[in-house]
C-alpha cells in the first residue's frame, strides 16, 4: 500500500469517529501517546561510551569476556549470552 493509500483508507477510518466529541478526544489522547517522544535507552554521552570501552577490555584482560565460538553465527552468539 502506498502512503496516500494508507492517509485515504485512516481518514476513512476516522470519519465516523468525528461526529462524537468523546470519541474525538480519545482519539486525539491516542495519537498523542503514539507521537510522544520516548528517550531511547541507546543513547550515551561519549565519556560513557569510552568507559564501557574500558570496562570490555579490562573484563577481557581478566579473562572474563564473551567471545564467538568457532563457526557461531551471531544470532546464535546473541541467543547465547542473552
Amino acid at each position: 500500500m502506498t502512503a496516500v493509500q494508507l492517509r485515504a483508507e485512516l481518514l476513512q477510518e476516522i470519519n465516523p469517529l468525528l461526529d462524537s466529541e468523546a470519541a474525538m478526544k480519545r482519539l486525539i489522547q491516542y495519537i498523542r501517546k503514539l507521537t510522544a517522544k520516548k528517550e531511547d535507552p541507546t543513547l550515551m554521552t561519549k565519556e560513557d561510551f569510552f568507559a564501557r570501552v574500558d570496562e570490555a577490555r579490562e573484563q577481557i584482560r581478566r579473562g572474563e569476556g564473551i567471545k564467538m565460538l568457532p563457526g557461531e553465527s551471531l544470532d546464535e552468539f546473541l541467543k547465547r549470552v542473552g
